[in-house]
């Protein structure tokens, strides 16, 4: 009998904060739909998507605000006037991870948990939030990061 490998299968992103890295960006200009699709260093990825026009084709103030910020935030580069959707693979940006419980479209009385993403901030690589950064000296004789993150099964599951 042949043995079938199985994955650890699907799991929210624990709450807290982590850095991301942009693998992918996916731009439909003709509707205004942006995704872009970002991964942690435990490998857990996570999509963004930003509605950039109405229904009616005009900008959509509120989601172009909501990318200008990201895509700014990622950049780190407050003073950018435009971009290429582009740009972005392969950028970090630390945010702070969150849940919410949503009541579903579908079958009401049944929720449903999403992943938020809040408090954006630059991030250069897999690596300690900027305030706790050592100096470069003190980094050299640090021991290697810990692979991998242990997960609070419990906060996953909502107990």
């Amino acid at each position: 009998m042949a043995k079938i490998g199985l994955t650890d299968g699907f799991t929210l992103i624990p709450k807290g904060i982590h850095v991301f890295l942009i693998t992918e960006v996916k731009y439909k200009e003709d509707f205004g739909k942006m995704e872009v699709t970002m991964q942690n260093a435990a490998g857990q990825k996570h999509t963004e998507r930003f509605s950039l026009l109405n229904k009616d084709g005009e900008p959509n103030q509120g989601g172009l605000n909501a990318f200008s910020y990201f895509a700014k935030t990622a950049l780190n580069d407050y003073g950018l006037s435009e971009i290429d959707h582009e740009d972005l693979v392969g950028c970090y940006i630390r945010c702070e991870v969150d849940h919410e419980k949503v009541e579903s479209n579908r079958t009401p009385g049944k929720f449903l948990d999403f992943v938020r993403l809040g408090n954006k901030e630059p991030a250069d690589g897999f690596d300690t939030p900027v305030a706790e950064k050592k100096p470069a000296a003190a980094q050299s004789n640090a021991a290697p990061a810990q692979k991998g993150k242990k997960f609070d099964l419990n906060s996953i599951l909502g107990n």
